[in-house]
């Protein structure tokens, strides 16, 4: 089921209202239409995939209730790598599977040998990525007594099914979200208020800026032979907005849709656009996932501790992981790669944490220094979203040298007038994300001290823009496909 979609739209009032009003008086029985809410969601997709969730729910549920009565070393290893095994075997053999065979066979027909193996039709389930990381993190924190496990079988299972983040994110942590289905929770109108606001923000980012800046940006890559110059450039900043509007557009709905049900989610993006180096821009983006490695993978290799090979190693491991996490291809290993080449120089020198507050706070506008840093950044951002977005290597360094195969194309910028609507929709997009950049999202506190008329007039523009370039066909987010 799709945020933007008309399943949902009806979906969501149906479950708002059963639950403030029907089980609002028993926290078992909404933790309980939660969990039916969200199998709801997913199985809607396809309902086979359900048995995936549930089997990885019980089991690490039953691996942190073992947990807790085991105390011997060896024997908790071998339930911590049960936990671990089990997840990482499903996400394993649906999502790459299929890229370890066919490396296989390309690398031992290097060597002059034929291998006769068929693939296998598979279809990855929806969010596998996201609800495995957020179950092992909740074993991973038993084992190491960070969590004390949960014997509550409903709330665990709303929590890993949780349907707002489900399928695309944040990765919640237990430690946040598992104690808030404990809790009795009372309608909040300023909290659901809030998250109505958040959620229109999102639906804005993802069909109005995302949805099309896709057409343009696929209709670039997927012809990137017949373009150059200029052209292709704008075609890579399409798609950098395309996935910053289509995934943080994701994470502003779900957890505005949290709100909605009084549970309080963490921010996922922190206007990543806006940062003035690779490092600030990873602190800002896809938070959920950075943190994730940082706690689990990267803290265990050692940090930053070591030698400057130890550094090196380590940051090209997590960059790389990251990179192959997003999917079975080695664009996203050679994107994750990239990005290790542009953070390392500043984890090296030491300059990693230079920029920690956010840029020009309390300024109407960031210094020359500042832009010229926002600008490189952005620029190597770009670049590397154009690995990202190809179809293969091939592609991505045909893209890249068709930009430099006539540079004098750059002198001779002749945007077509399509093209113009979509640059204007996307400067007063980072002019509203700029103005609000210092709260959790752009809106959230844009017109507050407005009138209320004022207030209704900007957000009926909103949902009128979002109307007006709604297109016909539901448009699938991004990341599901991660």
């Amino acid at each position: 089921m799709l945020f933007n979609s008309i399943d949902f739209a009806i979906f969501l009032p149906i479950a708002f209202i059963s639950y403030w009003f029907v089980t609002n008086k028993n926290l078992k029985l909404q933790n309980s239409l939660i969990v039916l809410a969200s199998y709801l969601f997913y199985g809607w997709w396809d309902w086979r995939f359900l048995s995936l969730i549930f089997f990885s729910t019980v089991v690490d549920y039953s691996i942190g209730i073992l947990l807790s009565k085991e105390e011997r070393i060896f024997k908790r290893k071998i339930l911590l790598w049960i936990s671990i095994g089990v997840n990482l075997g499903f996400l394993g053999f649906f999502k790459y599977y299929n890229f370890f065979l066919d490396n296989f066979i390309t690398a031992f027909s290097f060597f002059g040998y034929s291998i006769n193996a068929q693939g296998l039709s598979i279809i990855l389930p929806v969010g596998i990525s996201f609800y495995t990381f957020q179950t092992l993190s909740y074993t991973i924190d038993v084992y190491k007594r960070n969590l004390h496990p949960t014997e509550d079988f409903i709330a665990f299972s709303a929590f890993v099914s949780f349907f707002p983040q489900l399928v695309a994110g944040p990765i919640e942590r237990a430690s946040n979200l598992l104690p808030q289905f404990y809790q009795k929770r009372h309608f909040d109108y300023s909290k659901a208020v809030d998250g109505m606001r958040q959620i229109l923000w999102g639906l804005f980012k993802k069909i109005v800026i995302a949805d099309n800046c896709a057409q343009y940006a696929n209709e670039m890559f997927n012809n990137s032979a017949d373009y150059y110059g200029s052209t292709l450039v704008l075609g890579a900043i399409f798609f950098t907005f395309q996935i910053y509007g289509d995934f943080s557009g994701y994470s502003d709905i779900a957890i505005g849709t949290s709100r909605l049900f009084g549970f309080n989610l963490k921010q996922n993006f922190a206007f990543p656009y806006f940062s003035r180096d690779m490092a600030e821009f990873w602190r800002r983006s896809h938070i959920s996932l950075s943190t994730w490695f940082r706690d689990y993978l990267y803290i265990p290799l050692g940090v930053s501790r070591g030698g400057t090979w130890m550094k090196v190693r380590n940051i090209f491991i997590i960059f790389i992981i990251s990179g192959f996490w997003h999917g079975a291809n080695w664009t996203f290993i050679v994107w994750g790669a990239l990005n290790a080449i542009y953070f390392l120089p500043l984890m090296i020198t030491k300059n990693n944490r230079n920029n920690i507050d956010i840029v020009a706070k309390g300024k109407l506008l960031p210094s020359i220094k500042e832009l010229s840093f926002i600008l490189l950044t952005f620029g190597l951002t770009v670049f590397a979203w154009i690995f990202f977005r190809a179809e293969n290597i091939e592609h991505a360094v045909q893209y890249i040298t068709s930009i430099f195969k006539y540079p004098g194309s750059f002198l001779l910028l002749n945007i077509d007038w399509k093209y113009k609507t979509i640059i204007f929709l996307i400067s007063l997009f980072l002019l509203i994300e700029w103005i609000g950049r210092e709260d959790q999202y752009a809106i959230e506190k844009l017109w507050l001290k407005r009138t209320r008329i004022v207030r209704w007039l900007c957000y009926s523009l909103i949902i009128f823009t979002i109307g007006m370039y709604m297109q016909t066909n539901e448009s699938p987010f991004i990341y599901f496909q991660f």
